[in-house]
């Protein structure tokens, strides 16, 4: 791997049929931040989410990891790059135990069995509820479970950037808590993160930079804490209504 940033846009498009939905989208993540991209709804974000992942095609413009273009690439070769979508709604598979879903995480990488053993216990340090819960169905675990159990199967993917879309959604306080701290953790250990999350006070807070998203365009970016006492982002984003 080279030192350059873990993902690089400039002027990047996508969308759905004849429907443009990302126009000339310019982004970096640099290795070992977390970074934030915050937006309403319909803004844009999962599009971006989906186009970085090789779900739907990039249309036009730059998308390079250490200086590697990968526009044209395929999940698979994005997936081998070290670039793991966690998506929204976490889509395990439900029939499937949380164990199982975990395994599935790191279907496309040639690891030993002793070595997915090491890798699963490490998910379970992280995460010790799915140790307790990972012979049980993932359909049957809580909302939060299921967000960790979803994060736990990326990590098996071994990510150097983890996107996750939506963290919180329909999350108890408690449990965001908990999943914030897990993504610091990760964090810690270099992994870098690119979040979307409804819930701007934590995306600013948790992040080292921030992306704003309008009408699938990028509108404003900064530090986490600069848009966070950012009085025009306040009272869009958080309802906070300057004097």
């Amino acid at each position: 791997m080279s030192d350059g940033p873990i993902l690089e846009l400039q002027g990047l498009t996508a969308g759905y049929g004849e429907i443009q939905v990302l126009w000339g989208i310019d982004m970096v993540v640099q290795p070992g931040e977390i970074t934030a991209l915050i937006g309403s709804n319909g803004a844009g974000k999962t599009t971006l989410m989906r186009a970085l992942s090789g779900l739907i095609a990039v249309r036009a413009g730059i998308y390079r990891s250490d200086h590697q273009d990968l526009a044209a690439a395929d999940a698979a070769v994005i997936l081998a790059r070290g670039i793991v979508h966690v998506p929204e709604g976490r889509r395990l598979f439900g029939a499937m135990s949380v164990e199982d879903n975990l395994q599935m995480g790191a279907y496309a990488r040639a690891i030993s069995g002793r070595e997915l053993d090491r890798e699963l216990d490490a998910v379970y340090a992280i995460f010790p509820k799915l140790r307790e819960r990972r012979h049980q169905a993932a359909a049957t675990l809580s909302g939060g479970e299921q967000q960790m159990c979803a994060i736990g199967r990326g990590l098996m993917s071994a990510p150097r950037l983890l996107m996750i879309d939506e963290l919180s959604l329909g999350l108890s306080p408690i449990m965001v808590e908990q999943l914030v701290a897990a993504l610091r953790d990760l964090n810690a250990r270099d992994i870098s993160i690119l979040l979307v999350e409804q819930d701007v006070t934590i995306a600013l807070d948790l992040c080292h930079r921030a992306y704003v998203m309008d009408m699938g365009r990028i509108v404003r970016d900064g530090r986490g804490a600069e848009l966070l006492a950012d009085p025009i982002i306040r009272e869009a984003y958080l309802g906070v209504l300057q004097p």
